[in-house]
């Protein structure tokens, strides 16, 4: 049985394509000593606690790719390992109306220790891969968005993030063509603070780098996600074939 606070799960660990795939809010579990952090039903399962769809995704993309993949297993609500230690929103107390009772007033220990039960383990993991790696591959994270975000309308659909180079991300946009409304760092980009995982494990290796965000409603259900799964995996081989072209 799986402890209640294990943090990753590694999907594909042998997985020997050219990308290695990232889904930090794959999970909407709470550890039940947590006691639901105080949330309600209907907060626990939000897009609040999870990325809707994101896993699914990933997951087809692993299959398409054969890559491997390092999803998280424990709410972003809890810990986002998306966000370094000293981040305010790493334990958000508030996320966008939902407020987070069990986050509220934590002493700098009680941070701390979610840091190292839920941030290290995941990201010891996602190094162990990455160090492993006698090539160097993509690395590219998958997430989702709501369509409606403080009560306004997002039009976008995909959105091809970068966090210093922005290389992988144009040309994925181009790739994309025109089957999904794409952007560039849309609807967030860097200066949110999202490309955490991008930089510290990507940039610092000098590997092309890609977080990609969808809107959750092409992919809440199993059948939409495997569908775009498979689009984004045809996009990221075009993509990565475009980039070698240009660097010959």
């Amino acid at each position: 049985m799986r402890d209640e606070w294990t943090a990753f799960e590694v999907i594909r660990p042998d997985g020997a394509g050219p990308v290695v795939l990232v889904c930090e809010h794959a999970s909407a579990r709470i550890p039940s000593e947590l006691r639901d952090l105080g949330l309600s039903e209907a907060s626990r399962h939000s897009h609040a606690a999870w990325d809707i769809g994101a896993r699914d995704v990933a997951l087809a993309m692993s299959a398409a790719l054969d890559a491997p993949l390092v999803a998280g297993t424990i709410s972003r609500l809890v810990y986002d390992c998306n966000r370094p230690e000293t981040a305010p929103d790493a334990i958000p107390a508030l996320s966008e109306r939902h407020t987070v009772p069990g986050n509220e007033g934590l002493d700098a220990g009680a941070r701390r220790d979610r840091c190292v039960r839920v941030h290290d383990p995941f990201h010891a993991a996602l190094d162990a891969l990455l160090d492993g790696r006698t090539d160097r591959p993509a690395l590219v994270t998958v997430h989702s968005f709501t369509p409606v975000f403080h009560g306004r309308r997002r039009e976008v659909q995909l959105g091809f993030l970068s966090h210093s180079d922005d290389r992988f991300a144009r040309v994925a946009l181009a790739e994309a063509g025109t089957r999904h409304r794409a952007s560039l760092n849309a609807p967030y980009g860097p200066g949110d603070g999202v490309t955490y995982t991008l930089a510290r494990h990507g940039e610092a290796r000098g590997l092309p780098t890609l977080m990609i965000e969808i809107r959750n409603d092409l992919i809440d259900r199993p059948e939409t996600a495997a569908q775009m799964g498979s689009h984004l995996a045809t996009v990221l081989c075009r993509a990565l074939a475009a980039l070698d072209e240009a660097a010959a």
